[in-house]
């Protein structure tokens, strides 16, 4: 790719670590990713904070993440972390921590940010006059819903602070959840979604994990009724058979049930169906990374 810059994104998140390097040129064309399972929200949720060895963890991909991105040429990196950073008490160890493992500074994104980013990536491919779009980013500790325009970008930026992670740990801590833990848990989301009162859109993307993950049960387009769908499967299927049957890692396996629930009621505010958006957070981060880069060499 002439004329293409190389640029590495360190995603530090609530579920995972995940590394994205990639050549951008006006696209964005993956060279290389990575992911790593760490649970810091459930440290957090467990212990107030990240707990020493979560930190050793977290500090020893972010490290693994850096070296890698060097041998692959990157010309910038961006090394962020999300709710973790944002959340409990011990937040700006977990920092220093990934600073130095890194090399350089890390981002605590902000929640907006989050959002903004994840927008950002999610609408890269779209067509400019595809009307008023929404992106919702489920995390492990956070949710976010953006909405905006392609040329525009998101004008309209809501968090919460309940993920797939976190709602499992709170609620959902068996292999099948009764409906007792699953009436609790939409009632959970229900009072942290409370802000969410979005404009009408034209089109709702669903991007992260546990959009992903849905996506793999009921296919690429998700109302409603097919994530409702999702969460009676996933209350009465155990973890263990839910990997195996649909392709899951573990981790994720146990957070597919929370995942749905939270996507759900964000569908049912939306009133449209989500469609599995191709990039996110980190892609979003890249190419403003690469516009920010080529714009200081100019």
């Amino acid at each position: 790719m002439i004329g293409a810059m190389r640029v590495a994104v360190i995603d530090i998140g609530s579920n995972t670590a995940r590394l994205l390097v990639a050549d951008v040129d006006g696209t964005l064309e993956p060279v290389r990713e990575e992911r790593t399972y760490l649970g810091l929200a459930a440290d957090i949720l467990r212990h107030g904070s990240v707990s020493p060895p979560k930190l050793d963890d977290a500090a020893t991909v972010a490290g693994r993440y850096a070296r890698l991105a060097e041998r692959l040429d990157a010309d910038d990196v961006a090394a962020v972390v999300t709710a973790p950073g944002r959340q409990g008490r011990a937040s700006a160890e977990l920092v220093a921590a990934l600073t130095k493992a890194v090399g350089q500074p890390v981002s605590v994104l902000s929640a907006v940010e989050e959002g903004r980013f994840a927008f950002l990536g999610a609408t890269a491919r779209l067509e400019a006059d595809g009307g008023i779009v929404a992106v919702c980013d489920v995390g492990g500790g956070s949710t976010e819903l953006a909405v905006g325009t392609v040329l525009l970008g998101p004008a309209w930026v809501r968090s919460a602070d309940i993920g797939s992670l976190r709602l499992t740990r709170l609620c959902l801590n068996a292999d099948r959840a009764g409906k007792k833990a699953v009436d609790r848990a939409r009632q959970v989301v229900e009072r942290e979604l409370d802000q969410f009162d979005a404009p009408q859109v034209d089109l709702a993307l669903a991007v992260g994990g546990s959009a992903r993950a849905a996506g793999k049960i009921a296919g690429r387009d998700l109302d409603r009724d097919d994530l409702e769908d999702v969460v009676r499967l996933a209350s009465r299927t155990p973890a263990a058979k839910l990997a195996r049957v649909f392709g899951f890692d573990a981790a994720r396996a146990e957070t597919v049930l929370a995942g749905a629930i939270i996507l759900s009621a964000v569908a049912e505010r939306l009133g449209v169906t989500f469609r599995l958006g191709r990039g996110g957070l980190r892609e979003g981060i890249a190419l403003t990374l690469a516009g920010e880069s080529a714009a200081r060499a100019a």
